[in-house]
């Protein structure tokens, strides 16, 4: 019969070995930074194609499921052959994947990117005027205010000054080259091409096998772990699926829905730049709680170059507008679909969106939300094991625990 106590020593010398492997790579990381993320860098760059096709396979997923599921009931009333059926469904859905994928790059290219670039230079063909009429409006607005007008206006015209500059030296030359690339060449760069013609590949790829690679990565983790933390593990896997995926989803066909109204909405006010603006506010409304200002603020700038007027009611516009995303349009889409409170939405677009910038405030929101809720999970194990209470609410008031009898009191001396 085996000691207990010498597998005892064995686990902990195992754990007390881990332990001082995982500091010396932790240290070894620490003092060769540099040389460990060109390493990353590196392999990031070799897997670039990979990435693209992972990333695009899985926003296109909800469109290859729910046509493969459509083709597969309407085939299967037709043949009987149940492989056959399933070949013809996994085509078709990749067909109608990549038909969708063609056919908004086309429309970017085609449409959106020429017009958003002669909007750019329209501005920057016509902003002198636009700036000597905002300075007009502003010196008429003043003109009884002598003191109020002399603290403001220098701040006014190194603004305008430093826009300009902006707009000249850097905004317009850099669109104008790469407008110029786009057009003889998608940027002039076979790196970028390849990457994505093969990213497409991969793209279809994964549609076709995902099927595969979940049965085979479940098989893997069941081999590794024990029965009980497999199923622990496949569940939080297939939850952070359904945070992510229904989010990033669901937030870019309501930006879609906003971007839309936007247009229409600019159109029938006789707004200037309509397409650009419309593009802005949709794209910018991906990011949570943040995105209506991102995308308001140079929206605003724009038309008040224009007419003062039109910039006010253009704000009372958008704050509308985002009322009723926020309320109406985005719960319907959305629903709860993170379970995040407000608190931890900021906190989250804010530390991801420091970290990795823009795309980082796009998945930050349900990337926390998993976190969340793991954190969660674990803290409700750990107080259910002392035979203590989940419940939030009831440590609200809480003073202390008697240790003997698990009995909660308050501030107050209450039990």
């Amino acid at each position: 019969m085996k000691n207990p106590r010498f597998k005892n020593y064995i686990y902990w010398g195992t754990t007390a070995l881990a332990v001082i492997a995982l500091s010396v790579a932790f240290g070894f990381f620490l003092s060769r930074f540099e040389l460990v993320s060109g390493a990353l860098g590196k392999i990031a760059s070799i897997l670039m194609p990979i990435i693209y096709g992972a990333v695009l396979a899985y926003l296109m997923l909800p469109i290859y499921n729910k046509t493969r599921a459509y083709t597969t009931l309407k085939l299967s009333k037709a043949i009987k052959d149940q492989s056959i059926v399933d070949r013809l469904a996994k085509a078709a859905g990749t067909l109608v994947s990549l038909v969708v994928l063609v056919a908004i790059v086309a429309g970017l290219f085609r449409m959106i990117i020429p017009e958003i670039y002669n909007s750019i230079i329209r501005l920057q063909e016509s902003i002198g005027e636009y700036i000597n009429n905002l300075t007009m409006w502003m010196n008429k607005m003043f003109e009884d205010n002598q003191d109020f007008e002399k603290f403001v206006m220098p701040y006014y015209e190194q603004g305008v000054s430093e826009f300009q500059k902006w707009l000249t030296e850097k905004l317009v030359p850099n669109m104008s080259m790469i407008i110029g690339q786009l057009s003889t060449g998608l940027l002039s760069v076979v790196t970028v091409v390849k990457n994505i013609l093969i990213g497409v590949i991969v793209m279809v790829y994964f549609l076709n096998i995902k099927d595969t690679l979940a049965a085979q990565s479940k098989k893997i983790v069941y081999s590794i772990l024990k029965l009980k933390d497999a199923n622990r593990l496949v569940s939080e896997v297939r939850f952070a699926h359904g945070i992510f995926g229904g989010f990033i989803t669901g937030k870019l066909l309501d930006s879609l829905i906003i971007g839309i109204m936007c247009f229409f909405a600019l159109q029938f006010m006789d707004m200037p730049y309509v397409l650009l603006i419309s593009v802005i506010i949709g794209v910018t409304n991906v990011i949570p709680f943040f995105g209506p200002f991102i995308g308001a603020v140079p929206s605003a700038f724009l038309i008040l170059m224009i007419s003062p007027m039109k910039c006010l009611y253009f704000l009372i516009f958008i704050l509308i507008l985002q009322q009723f995303d926020g309320n109406i349009l985005g719960p319907k889409i959305l629903g709860d679909s993170t379970g995040l409170p407000s608190f931890w939405v900021l906190f989250s677009i804010l530390l991801f969106g420091g970290l990795l910038g823009f795309v980082g405030m796009i998945i930050g929101v349900p990337a926390f939300a998993v976190i969340y809720r793991l954190v969660s999970a674990y803290v409700s194990n750990n107080l259910k094991k002392k035979n203590l209470s989940p419940r939030t609410e009831d440590y609200m008031e809480l003073d202390h625990i008697d240790e003997e009898e698990k009995i909660y009191v308050d501030r107050d001396g209450a039990e």
